[in-house]
């Protein structure tokens, strides 16, 4: 859009954006110390705006070729800065500010030299980062050296393997790609992480039935085996069995999400399928919510970053390729059905990853759901063995819930399987 604008207004509006950015950040800063005596404050509103606009002027002389009266503008300004905030940084050790203006300088340069976009994005983060400042601190307080390794650990699977994988099909049967199986295992532990960390921030806070919503993101059944192993001692705190049936309504949701990334032709016939047991779920758990006080208590699954799991996943995954491209070759699409229940049994995740590899020629899409659907099954039962044999009578009611769930499920395979 910018493009069809003459050539003025282009320029006008790629240093007017420079300018926005350090209003933004400005009005942050200003409202921040805006408590400290007058003379204590570097910079606020009217320092960043102008360093917004000077950025914004730099990033469009670079654009027109004029790179060192650019480069020579943000240097001059940049000493600036650091003459005004090193008495500051020396007395308070507080880097916040010069960081932040620093930052200010390097967006609005973007914005300038025509990266409106995402200049604006960046502004938008970085005011969304110098808002936060309490809870980011009360964030990192609240970790562990556990939570540290994890994050160390998810950083070397996502970060410092991946981008060195080739993208290209190999071994048995063409079945493997590099690539393609390491971003799975960064994908699934990703989903895990994240809802572990969103556990830890706010798990303590809202209780059982925050540990089941966030929980059931990643691990069901974990939540499922925690929850049911306090509601058979006195540490419950009555909403255990809400807790049960609502990680697994979130389950529910969870292997949607995963199908749309990873099986995207088997979404609207799995979809079909689970969305009457997906509703009754709901409707259990918030039954069994409304009908249970309420518990300040959390009750979070272990730690689920770790590197010999994700590796015995990816090994998994791997072999699991193999065997269904064997499959196809030896008895068509019913085989690899059967394969996929299999290992769904095992491992829903690794049985939904081997559909999504799978050329769309090896098996039907309504097929592929039914399998899919029959793992979800079998998870179910696990689940309900385990409801039962921690929390044993206490757990009839979250047994029940997960049951009747289980038994629509159940009844919609039937259906589609009699539709094929």
């Amino acid at each position: 859009m910018i493009e069809s604008l003459d050539i003025w207004a282009q320029q006008g509006l790629r240093v007017g954006v420079g300018l926005v950015v350090g209003i933004l950040v400005g009005l942050e800063r200003g409202f921040k110390l805006k408590d400290q005596p007058d003379g204590q404050r570097v910079a606020g509103v009217r320092t960043f705006s102008l360093l917004g606009l000077a950025g914004g002027i730099a990033g469009l002389s670079g654009s027109m070729g004029q790179v060192v009266v650019g480069a020579v503008l943000l240097a001059g300004v940049i000493a600036i800065l650091a003459i005004a905030y090193a008495p500051r940084l020396k007395a308070r050790g507080d880097a916040t500010s010069p960081v932040a203006a620093v930052a200010t300088l390097g967006i609005a340069y973007l914005a300038g030299n025509g990266m409106i976009g995402l200049a604006l994005a960046a502004a938008a983060i970085v005011v969304l980062i110098l808002a936060m400042r309490d809870e980011v601190h009360g964030f990192v307080d609240r970790l562990d050296e556990r939570d540290i390794k994890s994050l160390a650990r998810f950083a070397v699977i996502a970060l410092a393997v991946l981008p060195f994988l080739p993208d290209r099909d190999f071994g048995p049967y063409d079945a493997w790609n590099a690539s393609k199986l390491w971003w799975v295992v960064v994908l699934v532990t990703g989903f895990s992480f994240v809802g572990y960390i969103a556990n830890r921030i706010f798990g303590a806070r809202y209780g059982t039935i925050a540990t089941a919503l966030i929980g059931g993101a990643y691990s069901s059944t974990a939540v499922t085996q925690s929850l049911a192993q306090r509601l058979g001692t006195r540490e419950a705190g009555g909403a255990e069995p809400a807790g049960i049936a609502l990680a697994s309504a979130v389950m529910y949701l969870r292997v949607l999400v995963l199908v749309a990334i990873l099986a995207t032709r088997m979404l609207q016939p799995l979809a079909i399928i689970i969305a009457p047991a997906l509703v009754v779920a709901w409707a259990a758990g918030w039954w069994l919510y409304r009908s249970a006080p309420q518990s300040k208590h959390s009750a979070p699954p272990g730690n689920p970053i770790a590197m010999l799991p994700a590796l015995t996943f990816l090994a998994f995954v791997a072999g699991a390729a193999v065997a269904a491209r064997w499959a196809q070759g030896q008895f068509g699409e019913q085989g690899i059905a059967l394969l996929l229940f299999l290992m769904g049994s095992m491992d829903v995740d690794a049985s939904i990853v081997t559909a999504g590899g799978l050329p769309e020629a090896a098996i039907g899409a309504e097929l592929a759901a039914i399998a899919i659907g029959g793992t979800v099954v079998a998870n179910m039962a696990v689940k309900i063995g385990v409801t039962l044999a921690y929390a044993r009578g206490k757990g009839a009611s979250a047994a029940l819930a997960l049951g009747v769930s289980t038994m629509v499920l159940v009844a919609s395979l039937v259906v589609a399987w009699l539709r094929m």
